[in-house]
C-alpha cells in the first residue's frame, strides 16, 4: 500500500523560509515521480514542482523556481520542497503525490498517489 505523508508546514512570515518533506513508502519500483502541489483557498490545485528519481525536476514557472528547490533522497524515499522568500500568496495547503514515470511534467494529472496535505500559512 503506497502511503505518502507531508510534514514541514506551518505558519511563517512574509520573507521567511520553510522545508516540506514528502515520505514515500510501498511504491514498488524506483522509476517514480514526486510533484508538490498546493491549494490555494478558493483556488485548483495547481502544480508547484516535481523531480524523478534520477533528479530531473520541473517547476511551476520562473518565480517558483527561483524561490523554491525541490530534492529527493533517495535512501530515504522523501522529497523536499526548499521554499524561500515566502509571500501571502504562497498560503495554501501543499500535497505531495506520485506516479510510477520518469517523465516529470508540470501537470497535476496522472498521479496515482496522494497525500494528505501539509497547510502553509504566511502572514503578512
Amino acid at each position: 500500500q503506497v502511503q505518502l505523508v507531508e510534514s514541514g508546514g506551518g505558519l511563517v512570515q512574509a520573507g521567511g523560509s520553510l522545508r516540506l518533506s514528502c515520505a514515500a513508502s510501498g511504491l514498488t519500483s524506483s522509476m517514480y515521480t514526486i510533484g508538490w502541489f498546493r491549494q490555494r483557498p478558493g483556488k485548483e490545485r495547481e502544480f508547484v514542482a516535481a523531480v524523478n528519481w534520477g533528479g530531473s525536476s520541473r517547476y511551476r514557472d520562473d518565480s517558483v523556481k527561483g524561490r523554491f528547490t525541490i530534492s529527493r533522497d533517495n535512501s530515504k524515499n522523501t522529497v523536499y520542497l526548499q521554499m524561500s522568500s515566502l509571500t501571502p500568496e504562497d498560503t495554501a495547503v501543499y500535497f505531495c503525490a506520485a506516479r510510477y514515470t520518469m517523465v516529470v511534467v508540470p501537470s497535476t494529472s496522472g498521479y496515482d498517489y496522494w497525500g494528505q496535505g501539509t497547510q502553509v500559512t504566511v502572514s503578512s
